[in-house]
């Protein structure tokens, strides 16, 4: 899919929401970003005075005049940003990154969601179900706590598997285990852990279902001038950087700049 040309967005935050210990739902006044955004697609959050404290997030969510970034609290990036209130300055450069690729999508399609990929799929998840689409969101974390926002999916008409690793929701286990026993769609995305990443590829592989996977990585700059998030990808693919071909036929892609999202049958990993 195209990307949208990205630029620095000088926006202000108009809600905080916490949506459980640790975990914030940010929205910011910003109608040309939300004009561009596609699904999968990701920024760079910059607070005031701290270019230092620059961390990568997923687009969670976007309208007419704001976008949404939904981020688990896990170092001093994210505690910068979690600080943050309602009427505060906040630069995001972006759209950045491919997005999922949802043109010409099948009718039946699930996504698969672990513990903080749950900020990248809401909207892939709202414009699937627009196009008149069958969406099984299969949601797992570690515990009941952590599922975050399924209620949202829910709401827009999503269909929703649980899975824990202590079993207090859902499937005691791991929700690529609910994807192996559901009825296969034919269409896979998904977000999360590269363990999770890995066992969807394996599950879509088996199935013949082609999947798309957001692969989750911590950018040093965002926008492909360090080569510091790279991943094996078949020198065929499209997102195949374009240089001399190799011997065993593989490239090294960044995942901020070719990526996030990567056809899972493209990935050597």
């Amino acid at each position: 899919m195209a990307v949208s040309a990205s630029r620095v967005h000088e926006t202000r935050v108009v809600a905080r929401i916490e949506a459980t210990a640790g975990v914030v739902v940010l929205r910011m006044q910003a109608p040309e970003l939300a004009a561009i955004a596609r699904p999968g697609q990701f920024v760079m959050a910059i607070p005031p005075g701290e270019a230092s404290a620059a961390v990568a997030l997923g687009l969670y969510d976007a309208d007419a005049e704001s976008v949404s970034l939904l981020f688990f609290v896990a170092g001093k990036r994210t505690k910068v940003l979690a600080a943050l209130r309602p009427g505060e300055p906040l630069v995001l450069l972006g759209p950045l990154g491919n997005g999922f690729d949802l043109r010409d999508a099948p009718k039946d399609v699930a996504i698969v969601a672990g513990g903080v990929g749950i900020a990248s799929v809401l909207l892939a998840a709202l414009e699937l179900l627009r196009a008149g689409a069958r969406v099984r969101l299969f949601y797992g974390a570690r515990t009941a706590r952590l599922l975050v926002e399924r209620e949202r999916f829910a709401s827009a008409g999503c269909e929703i598997v649980l899975a824990t690793d202590d079993g207090t929701a859902g499937l005691r286990g791991f929700v690529t285990d609910a994807l192996a026993s559901a009825h296969m769609p034919a269409l896979i995305l998904a977000c999360g852990p590269t363990p999770m990443l890995r066992a969807t590829a394996t599950i879509a592989a088996s199935a013949n279902v082609p999947a798309q996977l957001a692969l989750e990585e911590t950018f040093a700059c965002g926008v492909g001038g360090c080569w510091g998030c790279v991943v094996p990808l078949v020198q065929e693919s499209a997102q195949a950087p374009h240089f001399p071909k190799t011997r065993d036929g593989i490239v090294r892609a960044r995942i901020c700049a070719e990526g996030p999202v990567f056809s899972a049958s493209e990935l050597r990993w």
